[in-house]
């Protein structure tokens, strides 16, 4: 018996180089041979077992390649964002108008406020107007936190003389603030100014967004004010106002001037200006000296039954007329 034949009975084949080994096709004992070897180290069922582990599935094979764990060109793979993996979401908007939703001012005076670098967000200074907060930022005003109104108040006064348009006064003197300090819980502010002496029409809001409307020149917000003069407006001095008059800071027209019924000193205007003392410089511009200056109309809305030093809230239809006052006027920056 040649040296390298096996146990009786089995055929033995030597693994061709040329032709790949078929596992299925072969018995038991060649498939315990089949690895090119001529001297058995493992029973024959020890054998079967091990090769069928070895043995890889096309399938698998094919399916594992679909997949790699290590991405092309040594990239990091990237996990898909999901909203559970997104953080809050919050609303950003710059601080000067989240001072004004919060009752504190109009946003072109919070931009001033924030200017002065009294204002901090979380802990901060922060002096830029357009910088982006959220709803939930801890903001403060010299040191006095502010948080944002939910609740929007709509408050008409016919503002008496002697009061100052203003939510405090360093001075101590009284303020608008004074009339309604029971009305709301909302921090409100003034939209626009009447000074000390002037009465009238004065609307009180936390809406940042309407006070920024009604207050920007683009929107040429209708104001009707009655004047009374120490002296009769005079013809030429009537025309001059229509025309138009040069002030310190520019020329102002007005949109329309008339004599009360009977007494001439008495004079009502319409401006849509919005420059500082606008009505009583005109005049004094013209040498008359006024003596009673009260505002009957603001932005449609007028002092219609409501007493001087009185107020009330504003109906639902009056606010929807001030949200679309003028809306196809010029847009606020």
């Amino acid at each position: 018996m040649p040296p390298h034949a096996g146990k009786p009975g089995n055929r033995i084949t030597k693994k061709e180089p040329s032709a790949p080994v078929n596992y299925n096709d072969l018995t038991p004992d060649e498939l315990a041979m089949s690895d090119g070897g001529y001297e058995a180290t493992e029973t024959t069922n020890e054998a079967i077992e091990n090769k069928k582990k070895a043995r890889i599935n096309p399938a698998e094979k094919y399916k594992k390649k679909e997949k790699s764990a290590v991405p092309a060109y040594g990239k990091t793979p990237q996990k898909k964002k999901t909203t559970d993996d997104a953080g809050p979401v919050t609303n950003d908007m710059p601080l000067n108008k989240f001072l004004a939703h919060a009752g504190l001012c109009s946003r072109r005076d919070a931009a001033d406020i924030i200017k002065k670098g009294t204002v901090t967000v979380n802990g901060a200074v922060v002096t830029e107007p357009g910088f982006k907060v959220t709803d939930d930022a801890d903001v403060k005003v010299e040191g006095k936190p502010i948080k944002r109104s939910i609740n929007l108040v709509y408050i008409l006064m016919n503002k008496p003389k002697d009061y100052i348009t203003t939510a405090e006064d360093p001075q101590g003197r009284k303020t608008v603030m004074d009339i309604i300090k029971h009305a709301t819980t909302e921090r409100v502010y003034p939209v626009g100014r009447l000074d000390r002496n002037t009465s009238g029409v004065l609307l009180l809001t936390n809406d940042g967004d309407l006070a920024q409307k009604l207050s920007h020149p683009s929107f040429e917000v209708r104001k009707i004010y009655e004047v009374r003069l120490d002296k009769i407006l005079q013809q030429d001095d009537f025309e001059k106002i229509l025309n138009g008059v040069k002030l310190d800071d520019g020329e102002v027209h007005a949109d329309s001037l008339a004599y009360g019924d009977k007494d001439k000193s008495v004079v009502g205007i319409e401006i849509h200006s919005g420059k500082n003392r606008v009505v009583r410089r005109i005049f004094e511009h013209l040498g008359y000296d006024v003596r009673g200056l009260d505002r009957v109309m603001y932005a449609n809305l007028t002092k219609k039954n409501v007493e001087r030093g009185k107020w009330r809230f504003l109906n639902d239809k009056e606010v929807r007329l001030l949200k679309y006052f003028n809306k196809s006027k010029g847009k606020t920056s």
